[in-house]
C-alpha cells in the first residue's frame, strides 16, 4: 500500500474527493495548510493566497498511480500553482480486516516494498514561527519549495525538552520534495542553520516517494 499526499488549493478538493471515489479509495483526512513561496513568486504566478488542503489517503500501488494521473489530467497537478502529490511507501498494516478494508477486500501477498527511490519527503518539525528559517537553509541546499503544516505535540507540560525542543508547544511541520541525491544536503544544512540547539528546534528525517507529480521539468512517468 502506498501513502498517497496530495497539496492542492482548497477550491480543488471536491474534484479531488470525486476522483478518489471513483477509484474506490476508502481511507482519507484532509488538513489545513500554506505554501512556502515567496510573495514576489505568488505575484508572478497571479496567485492570491498560499492557502493550501493537504489529503493523505491509503491505496494500493496501481489506484496510487491512478490518483495521480487523473489528478494531472483533471486537476492541471503539473502545471504550477496547482499543487503536486507524492505517493510513500508503507512498510507495514496493522491487521489483515485493515488491510482488506482499505484494498477493497481484494487478497493480498505479503511483501516488503522497495525503498530505492528517486525522489524523497523531506519532514522538518520546528517550532512555530521559524518555517523561514527552516526553508532559507534548505532553499541553500537546493530545495524549491514546501508545504507547511500546523500541529501541537503531544508531550506533558512537565516532559523534559529533547535537546532544545520543547516537545509540548505549537509546531510546523514543513514537507519539501526532493531529489534523492539533493536529500543529504538539504537536511545537513537544515540541521546546521535551523537545528536542535537553533531558535528553530528542527527536527527532520525523510521518507522515500515512489510517485511525484507537480515538479514541472522534474516530473518523470
Amino acid at each position: 500500500m502506498n501513502y498517497v499526499i496530495s497539496i492542492v488549493n482548497p477550491k480543488e478538493m471536491k474534484k479531488l474527493v470525486e476522483i478518489s471515489r471513483r477509484l474506490e479509495i476508502a481511507a482519507g483526512v484532509v488538513f489545513l495548510g500554506h505554501g512556502t513561496a515567496v510573495q514576489s513568486m505568488l505575484d508572478l504566478l497571479g496567485i492570491e493566497s498560499d492557502e493550501k488542503r493537504i489529503a493523505v489517503m491509503i491505496a494500493s500501488p496501481e489506484k496510487a498511480r491512478k490518483l495521480i494521473r487523473e489528478e494531472k489530467r483533471q486537476m492541471f497537478i503539473g502545471v504550477p500553482g496547482h499543487g503536486i502529490a507524492v505517493s510513500v511507501p508503507i512498510k507495514s498494516i496493522g491487521g489483515g480486516k485493515t488491510m482488506a478494508y482499505l484494498n477493497g477486500d481484494q487478497q493480498s501477498a505479503k511483501y516488503v516494498p522497495e525503498l530505492n527511490y528517486s525522489y524523497e519527503l523531506i519532514l522538518a518539525i520546528a517550532n512555530e514561527g521559524r518555517t523561514d528559517m527552516v526553508m532559507n537553509a534548505a532553499r541553500s541546499a537546493g530545495a524549491t519549495g514546501g508545504t507547511v503544516l500546523h500541529g501541537k505535540g503531544t508531550g506533558r507540560e512537565e516532559e523534559a525538552k529533547f535537546y532544545n525542543v520543547s516537545i509540548a508547544q505549537e509546531k510546523e511541520v514543513i514537507m519539501i520534495v526532493a531529489r534523492t541525491e539533493q536529500k543529504s544536503a538539504i537536511m545537513q544544512a537544515i540541521l546546521r542553520k535551523a537545528g536542535p540547539d537553533s531558535e528553530a528546534g528542527t527536527i527532520v528525517f525523510s521518507l522515500p516517494v515512489s510517485e511525484v507529480a507537480g515538479f514541472g521539468m522534474f516530473d518523470e512517468e
